[in-house]
């Protein structure tokens, strides 16, 4: 068992995956922690479930990623490709209504925004990405190009 899951919050991401666009706070959670003092309160909320869980795997046709988003419709996931060849999954969850002569025991499901952005690689064909959600379980795949094998010509010897 590697140390380095632990040591950054046991996500299944490698910290040095160029392709990997995830910010690692060292002091996300400290009470003193100055960089999340300074954001906004829609930021903070913005982090609550900003750890979407999401595989990616490549495959000789596409690459092809899977995200984790259950209780969410559709219409509240947002799948982009900016310029540069990020591809870009958002979304919200919106907080379940408080109501008065409501007593809480235990909340553990988060809400509010998500945003995870993952740099493709040179062959993907960005303008091709298809996307769908099944139960819960968004599926986006990004098309390669086609790999092109050198063609060999056969020289006919004279003699």
């Amino acid at each position: 068992m590697s140390l380095i899951p632990s040591l950054f919050g046991n996500r299944r991401s490698n910290v040095f995956d160029p392709f990997s666009l995830d910010i690692w706070d060292p002091f996300e959670g400290f009470p003193f922690s100055s960089s999340v003092a300074n954001f906004p309160s829609s930021a903070r909320e913005t982090s609550a479930f900003a750890n979407a869980r999401i595989d990616w795997k490549e495959t000789p046709e596409a690459h092809v990623f899977k995200a984790d988003l259950p209780g969410l419709k559709k219409e509240e996931v947002k799948v982009e490709v900016e310029e540069g060849g990020v591809l870009q999954i958002s979304g919200e969850r919106s907080k379940e209504q408080e109501e008065k002569n409501d007593k809480w025991h235990r909340v553990e499901r988060s809400g509010g925004k998500f945003l995870r952005r993952f740099r493709l690689p040179e062959n993907a064909k960005t303008d091709q990405v298809k996307a769908s959600m099944e139960n819960g379980v968004l599926t986006v795949s990004v098309p390669k190009e086609e790999v092109k094998k050198p063609e060999v010509k056969s020289i006919e010897i004279s003699g």
